[in-house]
């Protein structure tokens, strides 16, 4: 270890003092010192080499450490390569070249550590980067404090901004951890590491005790700063995992707030239209793969349409079916709706098996990226996005067409309405579908973030009606409030209380509102004289 430290030291104070004309007048030649027959000579001969500057430094230590650094007879040092054999002073490749006459350059233990040494060295002056970066974090993360003269050298030289943060950072780990430099430099280390603010730069201040006095108080003070930091950025991280879970609420429960609002039907096998837009998805893109492979980026783009139309044609036909012959008898469109989820599983189950099903998620919506302390994944953000374009347009629909206009007719006085012309049977029938629509977009979302199964929709319903009840049966601005709402308590709640005692905690609460609101937070508003 000692002699590592004393190779590290040397090639730093050759980077640091002695100019590169100098070197390259002064210096003893390094790879002379290569073809040398003494282990000592061969181990300096490394540190100078990586400490010249020489573009043909890093092939060259590198052949060494991989055993292809050759001495000819005349103490010549070539390369083997995969083509053949290259000079390695000048990287020019040599040809009749009689294996038979070379040798090995030699190397033992000390030697190896040189190598290791040098290599090391090179990172940090590499001409790449990232390189440089990789480098750097390694000296931070090991706290060397023979690294701080050749870390100097380095920054010397730096122009890029990431690399040299990075290079300032491991600096002042190695200059805490070692207690080196002056008391102002230590200052000036812990507000390096405090602008870092991560857990390592806490765990490295935080491990600081025979520094001088100033510093040690400036570093707890930087630990309650950055604690501080950490609570902030756990309570946006939360903020972001609400507005999640909140956008998946939303698309799970838009739909069932459309026709349990015109309707007033409790509809139980909502959760299954969110089920077959999820199947719907895995179709489209096993027929993509089967078809055009080129395309699989694109097949959500393909898959949410195609959902629509499916959960939607199937919403109207259960309406035309089924519904439409039990209006006014909430219990039996109770349990019709929830035979009929029992029935619509059984056929899926019939179709594609009992086991989940997988749906690929495209590259662009893969992943996740760290802004300061937050965590962003991207399946989750455009999922939020996407709630955000669906309740635009559903809102843009009942607003601006011809038929939200008679859904809202209908909604708030379906009697007057049918006295007006509307024909209120259509409409539901149209709704109906609107609404199962709706949940099969749902479902291309959720087959993104969850297991694409015949039970998937179950996992969703209770949820949906709690929010619809919650914002205000048929308003659409109270789902989209209240599903931002549970999800961001539910997501507060977790880290305290558990997922299944939160969803507990938010059930009494809801109940308890409800008694004193029945209607919900944003009651339609109407005459609704058949009341």
């Amino acid at each position: 270890m000692k002699s590592v430290r004393r190779l590290l030291l040397a090639l730093a104070i050759g980077l640091l003092i002695v100019p590169a004309a100098s070197r390259a007048d002064d210096a003893p030649d390094p790879y002379s010192g290569l073809a040398s027959q003494s282990f000592e000579d061969i181990a300096q001969a490394i540190t100078t080499l990586a400490a010249s500057g020489n573009p043909q430094a890093a092939p060259t230590i590198a052949a060494l450490q991989n055993e292809t650094l050759f001495v000819t007879p005349d103490q010549a040092l070539l390369i083997k390569t995969d083509d053949g054999y290259t000079n390695a002073r000048t990287g020019e490749k040599v040809a009749d070249v009689v294996e038979d006459d070379l040798a090995n350059v030699r190397v033992n233990n000390a030697v190896r550590r040189a190598i290791e040494a040098a290599s090391g060295a090179l990172d940090l002056v590499s001409p790449d980067p990232a390189t440089r970066l990789r480098a750097a974090a390694q000296v931070f993360t090991s706290r060397d404090p023979t690294s701080l003269p050749l870390l100097g050298a380095a920054l010397a030289k730096e122009t890029n901004a990431q690399v040299r943060t990075a290079l300032l950072q491991a600096q002042a780990a190695a200059q805490l951890a070692s207690n080196a430099g002056s008391e102002a430099d230590q200052l000036s280390a812990v507000a390096t590491l405090l602008a870092r603010g991560d857990i390592e730069a806490k765990s490295l201040l935080g491990s600081l005790h025979d520094n001088p006095q100033a510093v040690l108080a400036k570093a707890t003070a930087a630990i309650a700063s950055i604690e501080r930091m950490e609570r902030l950025w756990s309570l946006a991280q939360g903020l972001f995992y609400g507005l999640s879970l909140g956008s998946v609420l939303l698309l799970a429960a838009a739909g069932l707030a459309i026709t349990f609002g015109v309707m007033g039907v409790i509809n139980m096998a909502h959760g299954e239209m969110v089920m077959l837009g999820a199947y719907t998805t895995y179709v489209v893109q096993s027929a993509i793969a089967a078809a055009a492979p080129g395309l699989m980026g694109f097949s959500l783009m393909f898959a949410v349409p195609a959902a629509f139309l499916v959960s939607g044609l199937i919403g109207v036909l259960i309406e035309r079916t089924l519904i439409r012959f039990l209006y006014g008898r909430p219990l039996e469109t109770l349990l019709a709706t929830w035979g009929l989820s029992l029935v619509l599983q059984q056929a899926v189950r019939t179709i594609f098996g009992s086991s989940n099903r997988d749906v690929t998620t495209p590259g662009w919506m893969s992943g996740s990226d760290a802004v300061m302390g937050l965590t962003i994944t991207y399946n989750r953000l455009y999922i939020i996005a996407f709630a955000v374009v669906v309740i635009g347009l559903l809102m843009a629909v009942l607003r601006y067409t011809a038929l939200g206009l008679r859904m809202r007719a209908v909604t708030q006085n379906r009697r007057m309405a049918s006295a007006m012309g509307i024909r209120t049977p259509w409409i539901d029938a149209l709704t109906f579908g609107l609404g199962s629509g709706v949940a099969g977009m749902a479902g291309v979302a959720l087959s993104q973030i969850d297991n694409v199964s015949p039970n998937l929709g179950q996992s969703y319903i209770i949820d949906s009606f709690m929010v619809v009840v919650f914002g205000g049966v048929g308003n659409l601005w109270g789902t989209v409030v209240s599903a931002l709402t549970l999800g961001i308590v539910n997501k507060f709640l977790e880290p305290f209380a558990g997922a299944v005692l939160g969803k507990i905690v938010v059930l009494v609460a809801l109940i308890l509102f409800i008694q004193r609101k029945p209607r919900g937070m944003f009651p339609l508003k109407g005459r609704a004289v058949e009341q």
